[in-house]
C-alpha cells in the first residue's frame, strides 16, 4: 500500500464487487463437490479470504473455495465412505482443512517456497487438467437431472451411464445453453460478469415460470447470517489418521504450488515482487481460518484473480471488498438463492472448469518435445484413472527420469565452420559448415559425471580418424564435472597422447579448473590440456589462422572469430596462482633458449611451443616475453651468454602481438595496455629488483627502430 494512489480505489472496490458476485455460485458448486453444503461455499468466502488479504504480498490475487482441493477433499470422501453433504461430512472436512493448514505452516517454517521452482508446468499441467476432468465428470448428471458421482474415470462413466433414466430434457437445456453463452462472453465481453447475470436470469425464469414444475431441480434455502466460528473436532481425525494426514499433505502441496506459480506470473507480467515464504504463510492462515468457519482448504483462483485484474485491480482491497459484499449476501440475500436452478449452477461451474484445464501445455510438449508430453499424459490419466495422489507421483518420478535422462543424454554436436562466416556451427545441421582439416571439435552441453562420461568417450572415439591431430571439447556447456568424470579425462587425453593426438577441454567456466585440480586431474590444466578458448587450443596445437578446412581448395582457408580470445588464459585456468605458473614458465623457456644457442624470434616461438604448457595466447604471451627478459639477464650475470640479439627479438615480438592485437580491434589493443600496467604494478610490489631491471629494458627499446 505504500505507493497507492486514491484513483485506484474505484477501481478496487467495483473489481471486489464483481468478484464476489462470481464467487457465489462458484464458491457453491464447489463446496458441494467437497462434500458440503453450498452455504459452505460462501461461509469459506468471507473470513479466509480477508485473512490472505492481510497477510500476502501479492496486490491482486484472488483465494478463496476452488476446484482442485475441492476434489482432492470429495474424492478422499469417497473413499472413506462419508456421504456427501451428510452430518459427519459437515464434521470431517474442517478437520481436513485444519491439517491442510498444519502442513502449509510446516512448508513455511522451512521455507519451502523454492520447491515450486521444481515442479514442471507438463506435472502440474496435468495435475490439474486430470483433477478439472474428474470434477467435469462429476457434474455430467447434474445437467439432465440426475445426482453428482465420485470415483475415478471408469466409476464416474458407469454412473453417467446409471443415471440416465432421470434424464431431463428442460434441465439439460439449461446447463448446456449456460455454457455455451458462458463460452462464448468469455472471448466477446471478458469484462461482463455474464455468470452472475446469467444466476438473475435462472432466478427469474424460476420465480415466473416455476421450472421445479417440469423436473428442474432448484438448489436448497440456505440459512441466512453470518457463519459460527467452530473449532473443528480434531479426535476425528483418529480413524483415518493415516488417509487424512497424506490426503492433507497433497491438498498443501497442491495449494502452496499451484497458487505461488500462478502468483508469480502476475508478478512477471506487472512487473512487482512477492515474497514466497510469506505467501505460503498467507495460505496457510487462510486455510485456519477457512476450518474455523467449517469450509474446505481454500486456494488461490486463477479464474477469479483473472476477473479482477480485467477491471483494474490494484490492491487487496479488492478483497476485503469481495468479503464485505459476501457478508451482504449472506445476511440479506440467501433467500434469493433458492431461485436458482441447479442446471444453471451446473453450468456456470462447468465453464468454470473447463478454464483451469491445461491442454495447451500438451500442445506445445507434443510439438516441442515428446518426452514432457508424455509426462503431462502420465499425471492426466494417473489423477483420472487412478486417483490424485497416484497421478501425482507419476507425474513427478517421471519428471525426474526425464531429468536424469536429459542429465545423461544432453546435447551434443560436432562443429566445423562456415566459409566467410562467423563462429563454429553444428556440421549435421548445417550444410555449408565443413570441418577444420585433422581437427575434431566437439560441443558436449551437460555436465560431465559417472553416467555420461563413457557416452563422452565413444563420441570421441567413434569420430576419430587416421589423419586426425587434435581432439578439442567445446565445454561451455559443462559447469560441473564429478570424479569420476576427471578420471577419465586424464585417461582419455593419455590414449590420444599415445595416437599422437592432442587433447584440449575449452570453452568451461573456471570453476571447472577447480574441480579438476580438487579431482586429481590436475596435470590436464599443467599440461597445457586446458584451453579458454577453441581459437586458443588451435593455437597451442600448431593450427594457425586462416584454418584449412576439408573440402575446400587449399588455396582457400578460413577463419573463424572469437570475441574472447584476448582474456589472459593463465588467470582463468590457474586462478591466483597464475603469476607464479607464469614465472616457472618462463623459466623454462629461457633455460631451454640458452641451451639451444639458437636466439632467433622462430625459435622463441618453437621454445614456447615444446614447454609442459605448449603455447600460450597472445595476452599471456605478452607477459612471458617480460618475464623471460628477465631471466634472461638472469642467466646474462650467471655468464651463461650474452642476451642483447634475444633481448632484440623478444621486443620483435611484442611489436608483432601488439599488430595482431589491433587487428583483432582498437579494444583488444587498449586492453592489452592496461594488462601490461597491471602486470607492471604487480612486478613494482612482488619483485621490486626485477621492476627496476624492466623499467631499463622498456627505456632502452623505447623509440629503438627493433
Amino acid at each position: 500500500m505504500k505507493y497507492y494512489k486514491k484513483e485506484y480505489l474505484a477501481k478496487d472496490i467495483l473489481s471486489g464487487i464483481v468478484v464476489a458476485l462470481v464467487s457465489i455460485p462458484i464458491s457453491m458448486g464447489y463446496a458441494q463437490i467437497a462434500g458440503l453444503p453450498m452455504v459452505y461455499g460462501l461461509y469459506g468466502s468471507v473470513l479466509p479470504v480477508m485473512v490472505y488479504a492481510l497477510i500476502t504480498s501479492s496486490p491482486q490475487f484472488v483465494f478463496g473455495v476452488d476446484a482442485t482441493p475441492a476434489a482432492l477433499v470429495g474424492s478422499t470422501l469417497a473413499t472413506l465412505e462419508i456421504v456427501s453433504g451428510s452430518e459427519e461430512a459437515i464434521a470431517i472436512v474442517p478437520v481436513i482443512t485444519l491439517v491442510t493448514a498444519c502442513w502449509l505452516l510446516l512448508l513455511f517454517a522451512i521455507k519451502a517456497g523454492k520447491l515450486v521452482n521444481y515442479i514442471s508446468q507438463p506435472v502440474m499441467g496435468g495435475f490439474i487438467s486430470g483433477i478439472g476432468c474428474t470434477i467435469l465428470l462429476m457434474q455430467v448428471p447434474k445437467f439432465f437431472g440426475g445426482n453428482a458421482g465420485t470415483g475415478e474415470l471408469f466409476v464416474l462413466l458407469y454412473h453417467i451411464w446409471q443415471e440416465l433414466p432421470s434424464f431431463n430434457l428442460l434441465s439439460a437445456a439449461l446447463g448446456v445453453g449456460t455454457v455455451v453463452i458462458l463460452q462464448i462472453a468469455r472471448k466477446t465481453v471478458p469484462k461482463v460478469p455474464v455468470s452472475v447475470i446469467l444466476m438473475a436470469v435462472g432466478a427469474g425464469i424460476e420465480a415466473f415460470f416455476h421450472l421445479d414444475r417440469y423436473g428442474v431441480k432448484l438448489l436448497p434455502e440456505a440459512p441466512a447470517g453470518l457463519p459460527r466460528i467452530v473449532v473443528p473436532d480434531i479426535t476425528l481425525l483418529i480413524p483415518n489418521a493415516e488417509e487424512i494426514i497424506v490426503l492433507s499433505l497433497t491438498i498443501a502441496l497442491v495449494i502452496m504450488a499451484q497458487t505461488l506459480l500462478a502468483t508469480s506470473n502476475y508478478a512477471l507480467k506487472y512487473n512487482y515482487k512477492i515474497n514466497n515464504n510469506r505467501e505460503v504463510l498467507a495460505y496457510a492462515a487462510g486455510n485456519v481460518a477457512s476450518a474455523l468457519v467449517g469450509c474446505c482448504p481454500v486456494n488461490g483462483s486463477v479464474s477469479r484473480s483473472g476477473i479482477a485484474d480485467q477491471y483494474g485491480c490494484k490492491s487487496q482491497i479488492m478483497s476485503v471488498t469481495a468479503g464485505v459484499t459476501m457478508i451482504l449476501v449472506l445476511l440479506f440475500g440467501t433467500g434469493l438463492l433458492k431461485y436458482l436452478p441447479v442446471p444453471v449452477l451446473t453450468g456456470i461451474i462447468f465453464s468454470a472448469l473447463l478454464g483451469i484445464l491445461k491442454f495447451d501445455i500438451a500442445k506445445k510438449a507434443w510439438k516441442a518435445d515428446k518426452q514432457e508430453f508424455a509426462i503431462f499424459m502420465a499425471a492426466f490419466l494417473g489423477v483420472l484413472i487412478l486417483g490424485t495422489i497416484y497421478g501425482v507421483v507419476i507425474g513427478v518420478i517421471l519428471s525426474f527420469i526425464a531429468v536424469i535422462v536429459r542429465a545423461v543424454i544432453p546435447p551434443k554436436a560436432f562443429l566445423g565452420v562456415i566459409p566467410g562466416h562467423e563462429g563454429l556451427h553444428n556440421l549435421s545441421r548445417n550444410r555449408s559448415a565443413c570441418p577444420i582439416e585433422h581437427t575434431i571439435i566437439y560441443r558436449f552441453s551437460g555436465n560431465l559425471f559417472f553416467a555420461n562420461i563413457g557416452a563422452f568417450q565413444e563420441d570421441i572415439g567413434k569420430a576419430l580418424k587416421e589423419d586426425t591431430r587434435q581432439v578439442i571439447v567445446d565445454a561451455r556447456g559443462i559447469g560441473n564435472i564429478d570424479i569420476t568424470a576427471a578420471e577419465r579425462l586424464v585417461i582419455l587425453k593419455r590414449n590420444l597422447n599415445a595416437r599422437g593426438v592432442y587433447f584440449y577441454l575449452t570453452e568451461h567456466v573456471d570453476a571447472v579448473n577447480d574441480q579438476l585440480r580438487a579431482f586429481g586431474a590436475g596435470s590436464l590444466i599443467e599440461e597445457g590440456s586446458v584451453r579458454r578458448t577453441v581459437s586458443l587450443a588451435l593455437r597451442a596445437a600448431g593450427v594457425n589462422k586462416p584454418y584449412p578446412l576439408e573440402g575446400i581448395d587449399k588455396a582457400e582457408k578460413y577463419s573463424y572469430v572469437e570475441a574472447n580470445e584476448r582474456l589472459a588464459e593463465f588467470e582463468w585456468a590457474f586462478g591466483e596462482g597464475a603469476g607464479e605458473k607464469m614465472e616457472a614458465l618462463a623459466a623454462e623457456v629461457a633455460e631451454k633458449i640458452v641451451h639451444s644457442g639458437d636466439y632467433s624470434m622462430e625459435n622463441i616461438v618453437r621454445t614456447e611451443k615444446t614447454t609442459s604448457w605448449g603455447r600460450v595466447g597472445l595476452f599471456d604471451e605478452d607477459e612471458l616475453l617480460n618475464w623471460l627478459e628477465l631471466y634472461l639477464s638472469d642467466l646474462e650475470e650467471k655468464g651463461y651468454a650474452d642476451i642483447e640479439e634475444i633481448e632484440q627479438r623478444i621486443e620483435q615480438r611484442r611489436h608483432i602481438i601488439e599488430e595482431k592485437m589491433k587487428n583483432l580491434s582498437p579494444e583488444a589493443l587498449e586492453l592489452l595496455r592496461c594488462h601490461r600496467k597491471e602486470i607492471e604494478e604487480r612486478l613494482k610490489e612482488k619483485k621490486p629488483e626485477y621492476y627496476e631491471h624492466y623499467l631499463k629494458l622498456r627505456k632502452k627499446f623505447e623509440g629503438e627502430d627493433v
